[in-house]
Parts: structure tokens; C-alpha cells; sequence
């Protein structure tokens, strides 16, 4: 589930509980009390950005080591959104690791998108962007603990849709083919696809017979997220359109489209 991450006072504590109905205020604490906690490795959804659509909703996998003499009592974190945890606009909480009576531990934390009760969520679109991870490891039965933030910094991008079309089909050689698209962009406040306006895609064509896309030119989306271009029929192939993405938006490629020269 997702919640707002509000911040009253410092905390310093030896078994930090977190949990999904009430947060403590978390400290940018030291990277370790005295005692050896430990945490490494950590790596969300796979080490790609997350990509959301239009539901608002996403499932992401962290994994973190976390390591102690003693064992591990618990670890986790809170994946956010702003300058840091105590400074957040939206947080979302991780699952707790849990009780481990060994001295390292690799945890596996599960946010999904079908659950009600705990999933990666977003609430609006100035949320896309950078991200950091909060992270926590407790000592098991002895008090040390270990804080760090960021712990990760990651990606959450607005899920894109591109589509394309090219005409006539046949075409006679050096006739001229037009190509058609549309570049949509998920809205996390509507919860609905609207054209992404002023975008930078490229069209891109794959002779028949062969796996590769070469670029053959570059347009901008319309105002309503429209493309249209045109090009001289030359050899069988595949046409698509092509969008790289951009510091809050995922890329995408549409299908390619199909065209038989005569």
C-alpha cells in the first residue's frame, strides 16, 4: 500500500518497525551503529526503471543482503520520491525481510501490482523521475542497527504507447508511402493515455528479410500526440516509429508495419 511518508523527530532505534498502517519518522542515520550491520548489494525491480501505466499501479522486486555477527532480526526499506525520506512527497513501503539466524542474509522483497494491501503505487505525474530507497537492517538480539539513505536510486517512468501505419498498400516503386502514429503518454491522475505532446521520434525501416531497424528520419508529436510523415517506396519492408524516452517517460517502439513494393 501506498502512503505518505511525514517525518516528526529524529529516531534512533535498535529494532526498527515499519508497517504499511503506521510510519515512524526515520533518521538519515550513520551507516552503521556500532556492532557490524551491514547492508549491500541492493537492487531494485532487476536494476531497470519501473514503468507505469495508466492504473497508477506496478510490481517491483527488491533485493538486498543485510548482514550481522549476530544474525538478522529484520530488514527493509521505503522506496520514495523526494530530496530525502524525511523530505518525500510519496513513499511507498517495502515488506518487512524478516527474522534470519544466519550471519548474511539476501532478502527478498515483493511489492505487487494486484494487491491491495501492499504495491508499488504512484498518485500524480510529477512523481516520474528519480527515486531512492530507504534501507534498514536490525542486529538480531543485540541492538545494532543500520540506516542508509539513499541506499539505491532508481528510475519510476510514465508507461508510452506508439502506434504506425503505412499507406497505400501494395505501393509502386518510387510512388510516395505515407506513415501514421500516435505517441501516448499514461496519465497517473485520470488514470488514462493522452497524446505526449512535442516528442522527438524517429521513423525507422527493416527491409524485408533482414532483423535490423535503420532510422530514416526524424519528426516531433503534434500537439494532440499525432505523427505523419512521408517517404518514397523504394523495397519491401517495415515501417515503425521509434521513441527513446525521456527523464520521466519509458521508450517504446511500435509494430512494425508492412509494405509490399511493386
Amino acid at each position: 500500500m501506498h502512503m505518505r511518508i511525514r517525518s516528526a523527530a529524529v529516531v534512533a532505534v535498535g529494532a526498527l518497525a515499519l508497517s504499511a498502517l503506521a510510519l515512524p519518522a526515520v533518521q538519515a542515520a550513520p551507516a552503521a551503529a556500532p556492532g557490524g550491520t551491514r547492508i549491500s548489494n541492493v537492487i531494485v525491480n532487476g536494476g531497470k526503471s519501473i514503468v507505469v501505466d495508466s492504473s497508477g499501479r506496478a510490481s517491483v522486486t527488491v533485493k538486498l543482503t543485510a548482514s550481522d555477527p549476530d544474525g538478522i532480526s529484520d530488514a527493509g526499506g521505503i522506496l520514495y520520491h523526494g530530496k530525502d525520506v524525511n523530505h518525500d512527497d510519496w513513499g511507498v513501503v517495502l515488506p518487512s525481510c524478516g527474522e534470519h539466524a544466519v550471519t548474511t542474509y539476501t532478502c527478498t522483497l515483493v511489492l505487487k501490482s494486484t494487491s491491495d494491501y501492499r504495491h508499488f503505487g504512484v498518485s500524480k505525474n510529477s512523481q516520474a523521475g528519480t527515486w531512492k530507497m530507504w534501507a534498514y537492517a536490525n542486529g538480531l538480539n543485540n541492538g545494532n542497527y543500520v540506516q542508509i539513505d539513499p541506499a539505491k536510486t532508481f528510475k519510476v517512468l510514465r508507461a508510452t504507447k506508439l502506434s504506425a501505419n503505412a499507406a497505400p498498400e501494395p505501393v509502386k516503386k518510387g510512388r510516395t508511402i505515407t506513415v501514421t502514429g500516435s505517441l501516448t503518454l499514461a496519465n497517473w491522475e485520470t488514470h488514462k493515455y493522452g497524446g505526449y505532446a512535442g516528442q522527438k521520434v524517429a521513423l525507422q525501416f527493416r527491409k524485408a528479410g533482414t532483423t535490423n531497424y535503420v532510422n530514416v528520419k526524424g519528426i516531433t508529436s503534434s500537439r494532440t500526440g499525432s505523427l505523419k510523415t512521408t517517404v518514397k517506396a523504394a523495397q519491401d519492408g517495415y515501417y515503425r516509429f521509434d521513441f527513446i524516452g525521456s527523464p520521466t517517460a519509458a521508450p517504446v517502439a511500435a509494430a512494425g508495419d508492412h509494405v509490399d513494393v511493386k
